[in-house]
């Protein structure tokens, strides 16, 4: 399977802020935070063409308080992960011809924590120290010319880059 890594678009803040305003408008108070991850968060940095979401509520488990809002706004349940985090992920296409789907990562405040921290951790570092953020461009698009069986394959063979600059962010290392 191709993984497609795009050249950075200064279009991404924009769909995120969009991708924002529809959550927030779904899902009210229940939506505690809304930020934009991934990729597509970093200035400057290839990409695939992903919206990432990071999307706290008070309890990710809790499914009937917040998903049926997001189905109707046109989201739909990708990913449950009860056994890690809670986590889930609901996701979609933005529109007929636009090329970028959204993945919004649902996770509750507590348990999900050092993991919500990581990836604000990996997107900040990245924003400011282009070294690396340039050092991982160069990961994606030489992981993004092979094939792959699976997308996540590709992500999993960045492993090792993402765990080397988390590390030097000041990441504590994961079990």
């Amino acid at each position: 399977m191709p993984v497609v890594v795009v050249d950075p678009d200064p279009v991404w803040p924009d769909l995120f802020d969009q991708e924002r305003a529809a959550i927030s408008s779904a899902l009210g108070r229940t939506a505690l935070s809304v930020e934009h991850v991934g990729s597509t968060s970093v200035p400057g940095l290839p990409a695939k063409p992903v919206i990432d979401v990071l999307l706290l509520v008070p309890d990710s488990a809790d499914e009937p308080a917040y998903l049926p809002a997001l189905l109707a706004a046109g989201y739909h349940l990708r990913v449950r992960e009860p056994d890690w985090l809670e986590h889930r992920v609901v996701a979609r296409r933005r529109a007929d011809g636009d090329p970028h789907d959204v993945n919004v990562h649902v996770f509750s405040p507590g348990v999900a924590d050092p993991e919500v921290a990581r990836m604000r951790m990996f997107r900040d570092w990245l924003r400011s120290h282009p070294e690396d953020r340039d050092r991982y461009a160069a990961t994606k698009r030489e992981l993004a010319s092979r094939r792959w069986r699976f997308v996540q394959d590709y992500a999993d063979a960045k492993t090792e880059v993402v765990e080397t600059i988390l590390a030097r962010a000041g990441a504590p290392s994961t079990p």
